[in-house]
Order: structure tokens, then C-alpha cells, then sequence
């Protein structure tokens, strides 16, 4: 698996939510509404999820081994923290 294509689109304030993010995987998959969220030992990123009717969220896709979680997680953290400086949304 390659990610081949890495959206990020960053958010003003002082809200622990910093960005949203899509990769696509192989030039043929695309993965929307990764979350980049400011926890309490740094950045992470969410899986897109949905809220159930008990109020829990459950992811809708998400990796299957923590090697292919680490992997899109560093990938989207180097995107957004190379966009850093530029202007964001309101």
C-alpha cells in the first residue's frame, strides 16, 4: 500500500480539532474526514467516524494492524505541519 495523495485543510481557534484530512491509497482509493486532533501527548489522527444511536462513535474505516495506522498517521502529521504556515480556514 502507497499513499499517494495527501489533502489537508487546517482550522482557525482554539479547538482541539486542527484539520481534516483525505489520502488517497494507490492512485485508486480515497479516504475522506481523517481528523487532526490535538491530544494530550500531540498530535494524532481520527479515523472518519459515525455517531451510533447509543451516542458512540464508531469508525467507518480505519486500518487493521497498528504498522498501516502509523504509517497514515505520520504521513498526514508531515502534510499538515508542512502547511502550517499557510492561510487556513475561518
Amino acid at each position: 500500500m502507497e499513499i499517494t495523495d495527501v489533502r489537508v485543510k487546517k482550522f482557525n481557534g482554539e479547538n482541539r480539532l486542527k484539520a481534516i484530512a483525505a489520502i488517497t491509497i494507490d492512485d485508486c482509493f480515497v479516504v475522506h474526514e481523517l481528523r487532526i486532533i490535538d491530544g494530550k501527548d500531540g498530535l494524532f489522527v481520527a479515523m472518519p467516524s459515525r455517531k451510533m444511536p447509543n451516542g458512540e462513535f464508531k469508525d467507518v474505516a480505519h486500518p487493521i494492524n497498528q504498522e498501516t495506522r502509523s504509517t497514515i498517521e505520520k504521513i498526514v502529521i508531515e502534510a499538515y505541519e508542512n502547511i502550517e504556515d499557510e492561510p487556513v480556514e475561518e
